[in-house]
């Protein structure tokens, strides 16, 4: 089975996020979507509504969704997954994720990092701004599929 790992705190998932699996999706038999669970990272919607959220808006029996602790490369080597996936906004991402893939291709090679591109409509999104929003009461409905509570 040709498996990818989606990592990310998804603190909410954005459709950013979402437009990243979709691209991702024809090329696996299985997409994981796991929530790294860090005890040290403060995050501003529990773990249990993350997991909620993302199982909400993918319906699709390649898609497994799932909380894991430790490296990214562990988690992949436990569920058989050969990939792991990064989605890239602008430049400023691609030195962030480019050095994470570096240090991961030296602890597990057999692990291979794949980018995709955002499009223009979602390069500007992040978590962050959702969570600001929310925060200030505004309108965030462009940004995520779901109702954040």
């Amino acid at each position: 089975m040709n498996i990818a790992v989606f990592p990310g705190s998804f603190d909410p998932l954005t459709k950013g996020h979402e437009e990243i699996v979709k691209m991702a999706l024809p090329l696996f038999d299985k997409i994981v979507i796991a929530i790294g669970d860090n005890p040290d990272k403060r995050c501003f919607f529990p773990i249990e509504k993350r997991l909620h959220w993302i199982r909400q808006t993918f319906q699709s029996e390649k898609i497994e969704v799932a909380k894991y602790q430790g490296l990214t490369v562990d988690f992949c080597r436990n569920v058989g997954a050969k990939f792991i996936i990064r989605g890239l906004r602008n430049s400023l991402d691609f030195q962030y994720e480019h050095d994470i893939a570096e240090a991961n291709r030296h602890l597990v090679p057999e692990v291979e990092t794949l980018f995709f591109m955002s499009t223009p409509q979602f390069a500007h999104l992040s978590s962050s701004l959702v969570r600001e929003l929310y925060h200030h009461h505004a309108d965030y409905s462009d940004y995520v599929s779901f109702v954040l509570e």
